[in-house]
């Protein structure tokens, strides 16, 4: 089970991976989404602000209303968040549960082909 600080610091490095990444970046740059995680063993929760493609905001809370649900174990979102995991081999597995439209379930498949491509 991951702590806030541990999930923090997982989420720091994957937002510095994901903006610096320019492929990422102009891939994604018509999208904006406000996103929630729910950790299904604690009760953490949390928020990430995308605009353009950028994630500008992560917040230890729910905040807004998301346009995307992402429900994992604290440990799964380290592990995704870090790279140690193919989210989509989990999210097939029904280990990672996303509740958004087509679309938007669809990008964020083909953010984890770009962030780890060798996953």
């Amino acid at each position: 089970m991951a702590d806030w600080n541990e999930l923090s610091e997982a989420l720091a490095d994957y937002t510095i991976s994901c903006n610096e990444n320019e492929r990422l970046r102009k891939m994604q740059r018509d999208w904006s989404r406000v996103l929630h995680f729910v950790c299904s063993d604690t009760a953490q929760n949390f928020s990430m602000d995308v605009d353009r493609g950028e994630i500008v905001s992560i917040r230890e809370s729910h905040v807004g209303v998301p346009d995307i649900v992402v429900t994992a174990t604290s440990e799964t979102f380290c592990d995704m968040f870090w790279g140690d995991l193919n989210p989509v081999q989990k999210y097939l597995r029904g280990e990672i549960i996303v509740k958004g439209s087509q679309e938007d379930v669809m990008r964020l498949d083909a953010i984890s082909y770009v962030i780890w491509p060798d996953s």
